[in-house]
């Protein structure tokens, strides 16, 4: 069986997760934070992030790697379009939204989420990286009505638990949603794809874990 490593906080734990519950494969949790000097964590992940699996025949990292290995081990139902050149369209619109997306919004977190500062030339570098990116990502996302098309895909699980964070975090620091801004009409599939049980069931974990964390603080 599967053990995912992670917590519920993390959306690149969260797409794995949807991924695992898309296709009905049973797995346990395991909960780890990032930056965890522990030698059993460096083995199965030796940059100390999350998510990482383990398995019968050992542990990986990164979140693509490990959803293109449940793709390969449990193909049905398929996130991946038979087709080699829309399978890798559809790899391609995954990482543009993680690469080119989320992990230039990421530089704004620690003021958006956690208490703390980003200096007025970061927040300028990163607002302007990320309007160039946004114009790219809506041409490659399609939004009829997922995001690479009319089929559920890996792509999907990726966007559902970045975007958001993309739009909030730029409300936050700027004042103003840069996705919506951008003409990226991004709410409406949110809902679509918040109706399936699979993103149900992420939203609630990581609503428990939000709680749970903050009750942490508290006390």
């Amino acid at each position: 069986m599967i053990t995912l490593c992670g917590f519920a906080l993390s959306n690149y734990y969260n797409k794995v997760k949807m991924v695992l519950l898309e296709k009905g494969v049973p797995f346990t949790e395991e909960q780890v934070k990032t930056h965890s000097k522990d030698e059993a964590v460096l083995a199965c992940s030796p940059l100390a992030k999350v998510p990482f699996i383990r398995t019968e025949h050992g542990a990986m990292c990164e979140s693509q790697a490990i959803v293109d290995y449940i793709e390969a081990l449990h193909p049905n139902p398929p996130l991946l379009p038979a087709d080699p050149w829309q399978a890798a369209k559809v790899r391609e619109l995954t990482i543009f939204i993680e690469l080119h997306v989320e992990l230039v919004v990421r530089e704004l977190y620690p003021k958006a989420f956690f208490g703390g500062e980003v200096s007025d030339e970061k927040a300028a570098r990163v607002r302007k990286q990320l309007q160039k990116n946004l114009a790219g990502f809506k041409r490659l996302a399609k939004f009829a009505p997922y995001v690479a098309g009319e089929r559920f895909t890996q792509a999907d699980c990726a966007a559902f638990v970045s975007l958001p964070l993309v739009a909030l975090a730029t409300k936050i620091v700027y004042g103003e949603d840069l996705l919506a801004a951008a003409g990226i009409d991004w709410k409406p599939y949110s809902k679509l794809v918040g109706e399936r049980p699979s993103a149900q069931r992420v939203l609630a974990d990581r609503k428990a874990e939000q709680e749970k964390t903050a009750v942490a603080k508290v006390v």
